[in-house]
Formats: structure tokens, sequence, C-alpha cells
């Protein structure tokens, strides 16, 4: 009994490393707004990135979900600079699958909000500072004593290998309340000027409008998760060399290109010996020591910068392998 339940244990854990290993990596851009960037101007009184704060909510879902492993939102930000892609890239499938590339993901989503704010197109929503109390979230729903918010947002799932759409996802959320603003109560937003909303945030999330966001994100979210099983599998080997060693920091001549991506960790080796055959001179095994491991904290097509820990430096000419 005992040698049964211990099998059944390891057959689990081996289930659960199998499930781990099979994730897709995903990045998500920020979501494309200029369809409601008017909507956004009156409601909060300048031009806000709701797509960027979309596209946050996205990625804690997409963790949470578990069928993803999603890129840290501060990598796409960097090859975005260092790239020069615009806003009006986020929703250009054959950019979105260049930037994919650099980031070294198999897949990328792009998505666009058609819809923000107010579902009641009778009413007018009127002009005010933003800040203050005709700052709040539907400046005081001008008002009307039933309120209503409607968000529609919709992504597609990008294969950076092909730039094929391989899947699609839409989301549509609404919130109303009797003798609310549209905001809610407490919904003010403090501070003026341009930037990106924190959606995530209890201030927000509490008002009808970021009620209506969180329900089209979540059905959105869903529908991107049932289209990961559209993404290959794809067994990656990284096999490259140390091109420069300072100190605990080390650049290898393999990148985005050849599948590695930010925070995988490699093997640092080194040759010790080649065994010959003594009749034809071909080289039969290379025995190599592991000096250490270098975790990845950066990268372009053709290089990568990580963190080097070992037994002894590392130096220019050894290898770098992923197994």
């Amino acid at each position: 009994m005992k040698r049964y339940v211990a099998c059944v244990l390891l057959a689990g854990l081996l289930a659960a490393t199998g499930s781990a290993q099979q994730k897709k990596r995903v990045a998500v851009l920020n979501f494309e707004y200029a369809a409601v960037q008017s909507q956004v101007a009156a409601l909060f009184g300048t031009n806000i990135d709701v797509g960027k704060g979309v596209a946050d909510l996205l990625v804690d879902r997409l963790v949470r979900g578990g069928a993803f492993s999603v890129i840290e939102r501060k990598a796409i930000d960097k090859i975005m600079a260092e790239q020069n892609f615009s806003n009006s890239d986020r929703a250009d499938a054959s950019s979105a699958a260049k930037i994919g590339r650099l980031l070294g993901v198999q897949a990328i989503v792009i998505g666009s909000i058609t819809q923000f704010g107010r579902d009641d197109k009778k009413v007018s929503v009127g002009g005010g500072a933003f800040g203050g109390v005709a700052g709040r979230y539907g400046l005081g729903g001008v008002g009307k004593k039933e309120s209503k918010a409607a968000v529609n947002l919709t992504a597609r799932l990008v294969n950076t290998d092909t730039g094929e759409i391989i899947a699609v996802a839409s989301g549509k959320g609404e919130s109303s309340r009797s003798g609310a603003m549209l905001g809610g109560g407490g919904g003010s937003y403090g501070g003026g000027g341009g930037g990106a909303i924190d959606m995530s945030s209890s201030n927000f999330a509490d008002t009808i409008l970021g009620e209506a966001v969180s329900k089209a994100v979540d059905q959105m979210s869903k529908e991107l998760q049932q289209g990961a099983s559209n993404l290959p599998t794809v067994a990656v080997t990284i096999d490259g060399v140390v091109a420069d060693a300072t100190g605990g920091t080390l650049i290898v001549n393999v990148g985005s290109k050849a599948g590695l991506k930010v925070g995988d960790t490699l093997q640092v080796r080194r040759l010790v010996r080649e065994v010959k055959d003594p009749d034809t001179g071909k080289v039969l095994r290379r025995v190599e020591d592991t000096l250490g491991s270098l975790v990845i904290t950066e990268l372009d097509e053709s290089s990568a910068v990580g963190k080097y820990s070992g037994t002894a430096p590392a130096k220019v000419g050894d290898k770098v392998r992923n197994q």
C-alpha cells in the first residue's frame, strides 16, 4: 500500500513538472485605444493610457490562469524603446511578431479597446478639470440616477515564428448602479497629467467602470488561455560560448534568435580534454567540467548578458548550454 501511494505521488509530481515545462511563453503588449481616446479624455480630463492598464490586468489574469508563462513587462518596455516602436505598432501583427522574437517568446498578445465608458448615448459627458470633484470617473455621473459603464475588448494571439494569428478573443463587461456616478463612491483619481491608470488598485476596481473593465478582461483571458493549445511545443537547445567575462557579468554569443529568454539559467562549462579515435583522429568525446551557472538578465537577437556564479572564474571561450 505504501509503495502504491508513493508511486501515485511520484506520478503526480512528474505530471506537474511536465505541465510546467509545457507552458507557452508569451508577452502582452499595451492595448491600442485610438477608437476610444476622445471618450477617455472626456472621462478623465486628459489623455490616459488605458491600454497599458488593460494589459497589466490581462497579465495578472494570464499568470493566475497558469496556461502561459508571461514575460516581465519591463522587458517589453525596454525592447519597445530600443527598437523605436510606436503606439501604432501595438495592434500590428507583423510588428508584434518581431517584438516577440526579440523577447524570445513563442507568442505575443495584441489587442484593442473598442468601447470604454458610458453605454448611454443620450447623456452628454461634460468636461472638467482632472483631479478634483469633476475629475471623478464619469465626471459626477452628470446628474443621472442610473449610471452604466460598458467596456469592449478584442485581442489576438500571434505566433512569433510565423506571424500567424492563432487565436482571437474578446471581452465585454458592463456594470450599473442606481443613484451612483460612473465612477461610484470614492471614484476620484487624484493628480492630473498623462500616463496610465493603476487599474489593479481598489480605488479604480470599486468603481462601476472598474467593474466593467474587470469583467471584460476576465472573459478575454479565458478565451486566450483556451488558445494556448494552438501553439506548438518547441524544445530549445542553447549552445554558445562566453564572448566577454568581466567579474560576475558574462556576455555570450547567443540571444533571442536562438530561443534564449530573460530569466533563463545556463550552465557554464570548460573543455578539459578531447578523446580521439587512435586510428582516424576523429574526436569521439569532449570532456567538460561544469564551472557554474549564468542567469540571463538582458539580450538581443544575437547576444545576451547574465550574472555568473560558480566555483571558478569564467573566461572567454567557455561553453554555455541549457542542458
